[in-house]
């Protein structure tokens, strides 16, 4: 980690990978990470912590499981949606996204449950930028 501003734009030029998060910094135990997306992630669920997004470009898709039954969160670039610990979630980018997340160090991007993880999923606690 550096101690120098980082250019969001720059850090997602330098890599391609889907669904495979960066990670640009760390605010005290909390990883903030950048991923880009495109198509489906999978059906997973944060037993024990909220999972932020921040929408930076695109339009980003988030399908939740609730007591209530099933919705769809769309978020359009500059909005945000925290999903509660708990909540059965699949993320989504029809055509493509950019995303910010601020999780716990140590999240995995598939949760503590999860449906099979397709080839094109990054199972992973995030990776330095520039890896």
């Amino acid at each position: 980690m550096t101690n120098e501003p980082i250019a969001l734009n720059a850090a997602l030029a330098s890599f391609d990978a889907r669904w495979s998060p960066r990670i640009v910094t760390r605010v005290n135990d909390y990883d903030v990470r950048i991923a880009k997306a495109q198509g489906d992630h999978v059906w997973h669920v944060h037993d024990d912590t909220d999972e932020f997004f921040l929408v930076l470009d695109g339009e980003f898709h988030i399908a939740l499981r609730e007591p209530s039954g099933e919705r769809t969160v769309v978020l359009q670039a500059g909005s945000v949606f925290t999903v509660p610990r708990g909540t059965e979630h699949k993320p989504s980018a029809p055509s493509g996204a950019s995303v910010l997340l601020l999780e716990p160090t140590g999240t995995s991007t598939v949760g503590d449950r999860h449906d099979e993880v397709p080839d094109h999923v990054d199972a992973t606690t995030g990776h330095e930028l520039g890896s």
